[in-house]
C-alpha cells in the first residue's frame, strides 16, 4: 500500500487485524518517505532505523498472537529535548552535541510499553527559546504546507514531520505554545495538557514551572488515543457550562483569516453562555514577563556550561540569555508579578467547567529568514501561564493557502471534556487540509 501514511491509529489498527499491513511494512514505508523528504523539511535529527525495525518485528509477532497493545506498531517521532534511550538527546543545542540519553524519558517509555515504534528524534528551536525552528546547528526546519516558511517552534520538527506524513503523531514540548503553535502554522491538532499530568522525567527542561510534554497528530481521535497512554488517568470532568472570550483581544494585531476563524468557531459555540476576562495587564507586558522569567530559568540549567563554551551557543541565544540575566531585580520582581495576576485572572474565569476560546496564533506561518513577529505566543502563553490545558485545532487556510487556528484552555485536568468541545467545533469548522506531501 502507497498511502500507510495516511492511515491514523485506528486505521493502522484495523490494517492490522485485516492482515493487510504489517508494522514493519508500516516502518519501512516510512523510512523511505523520510528519505525522501526529510532532505527538504529537514525534520529529523537522527532517525533509528535499527530499532524501528527490531520494535516493528516485535509488534509484529504480537499482533500474530493476539496480544497487541493499544498502539502496537504506530511510529511515532519524539522532540530531540526528550530523552530516547540510545539517541542524541541535544535539546537542538550543540553545547549538547554527543550527549546519549541511557533511558528513555518516560512518555517515551509510555509509548513504547504501549506498542508505539520510535523513528527518532525531531529538530527544534534551540534550547526551546523561540518558535522558528530555524536551528543554526541542525539545519532549518520546513513547513509541508510551503517550503521556505516557518513550522513554527519550538517543536517544529514535530510539526513539520506529522504534516509531511514522516510520522504518524510526535511529541513536542510546551513552554509558551511551543506545542500549538507549530500545530497552527502545519494545520495539525496539538494539545497541551494540564502541568504534570504528563511526566517530565527525561526533558531537558527551559522552564521547569511552564514546560509540559503533549502529542502533536492528525486528529482529535489520534491526540486523545495518545493522551490515554500517556498519563495515569484521563478524568471525564464536567462539560463546559461557560465559554470564556478575552476582553483585551485588540490588543493583538490578527490577520483576517485568524480573525475570521475565530469568528465562525465562536458562532459554532453560541449556545454557551459568555463571560469575558479582561486581564489587567497588556498582552506584550504578559509576553514580555515570561519571556524574561524562562529564559532566567533557563540559564540555571545551562550552569557554567554557558561560560566555558559560548561558541557552542549560537549568537541570537547568547543575546537574548544575556538580555534576561541584565535586568534589574525590580523588573523581574514585575514580571513575576504580572505572571501571577495573569496567573489567577484565567483560571478565575475559566473555573471548574469554563472553556477559554481564542487564536492559536495572531498569524499563519511566516517566510523564514526575516525576523519573526513577536505576537506568535501573545495567546497560547496564558494557558502556560496558568497551568491549564488548552488545544489548538486547524479553522482553514488563508488567502495563502496556509494553515489558521483556532484554540481552547480549559479546567486543570480537564483535558477529557476539552477534547470533547473541541469535537463539536471541528465538526463545524471542518479546517483539516493535508499538506501537499500528504
Amino acid at each position: 500500500m502507497s498511502d500507510l501514511h495516511r492511515l491514523d491509529i485506528a486505521g493502522l489498527r484495523a490494517a492490522y487485524a485485516a492482515g493487510t499491513a504489517t508494522p514493519a511494512q508500516v516502518v519501512d514505508h516510512y523510512l523511505a518517505r523520510i528519505d525522501a523528504h526529510d532532505p527538504q523539511i529537514r525534520a529529523y535529527v537522527e532517525v533509528d532505523r535499527e530499532g524501528a525495525r527490531a520494535a516493528a518485528a516485535e509488534s509484529g509477532r504480537l499482533i500474530g498472537e493476539a496480544r497487541a497493545r493499544p498502539l502496537e506498531g504506530v511510529p511515532i517521532a519524539v522532540k530531540a529535548n526528550i530523552a530516547v534511550r540510545g539517541l542524541e538527546w541535544n535539546a537542538g543545542m550543540a553545547l549538547r552535541r554527543g550527549m546519549v540519553a541511557s533511558e528513555d524519558a518516560e512518555a517515551v517509555r509510555r509509548l513504547r510499553a504501549a506498542g508505539a515504534i520510535i523513528l527518532g528524534t525531531l529538530n527544534m528551536h534551540e534550547a526551546a527559546l523561540g518558535a522558528t525552528t530555524d536551528n543554526p546547528w541542525f539545519g532549518r526546519t520546513m513547513n509541508p504546507h510551503r517550503i521556505g516558511h516557518t513550522p513554527g517552534g519550538s517543536s517544529g520538527g514535530s510539526g513539520a514531520a506529522v504534516a509531511a506524513g514522516l510520522c504518524v503523531a510526535a511529541l513536542g514540548t510546551d513552554t509558551l505554545g511551543s506545542i500549538r503553535i507549530p500545530a497552527a502554522y502545519n494545520g495539525l491538532y496539538g494539545l497541551k495538557p494540564t502541568h504534570g499530568a504528563i511526566s517530565d522525567a527525561g526533558l531537558a527542561p527551559l522552564s521547569e514551572w511552564l514546560d509540559v510534554i503533549g502529542p502533536i497528530a492528525h486528529s482529535l481521535d489520534d491526540l486523545e488515543e495518545l493522551l490515554c497512554v500517556l498519563c495515569d488517568a484521563v478524568e471525564a470532568g464536567p462539560a463546559p457550562g461557560h465559554l470564556v472570550l478575552l476582553e483585551n483581544f485588540d490588543d493583538i494585531a490578527c490577520d483576517p483569516a485568524v480573525l475570521d476563524a475565530h469568528a465562525r468557531a465562536l458562532a459554532l459555540l453560541d449556545a454557551l453562555p459568555r463571560r469575558m476576562l479582561a486581564l489587567e495587564d497588556g498582552a506584550a507586558d504578559i509576553r514580555f514577563a515570561g519571556f524574561v522569567i524562562a529564559a532566567r530559568e533557563l540559564i540555571g540549567h545551562l550552569g557554567d556550561a554557558r561560560a566555558e563554551a559560548p561558541d557552542k551557543l549560537s549568537e541570537e541565544l547568547r543575546f537574548m540569555l544575556d538580555y534576561a540575566e541584565g535586568r534589574p531585580d525590580e523588573e523581574v520582581e514585575r514580571a513575576r508579578a504580572i505572571l501571577s495576576r495573569t496567573r489567577e485572572a484565567v483560571r478565575a474565569a475559566v473555573g471548574r467547567d469554563g472553556a477559554l476560546l481564542m487564536p492559536t496564533t495572531p498569524q499563519a506561518a511566516f517566510p523564514h529568514g526575516g525576523r519573526p513577529p513577536v505576537t506568535q505566543s501573545a495567546f497560547t502563553g496564558l494557558a502556560n501561564i496558568a497551568g491549564l490545558p488548552a488545544i489548538s485545532l486547524p479553522a482553514g487556510l488563508d488567502e495563502h493557502g496556509l494553515p489558521v487556528s483556532v484554540q481552547l484552555v480549559g479546567p486543570e485536568r480537564g483535558e477529557a471534556a476539552l477534547i470533547a468541545l473541541a469535537r463539536r467545533l471541528d465538526a463545524g469548522l471542518a479546517g483539516y487540509t493535508p499538506s501537499p506531501l500528504m
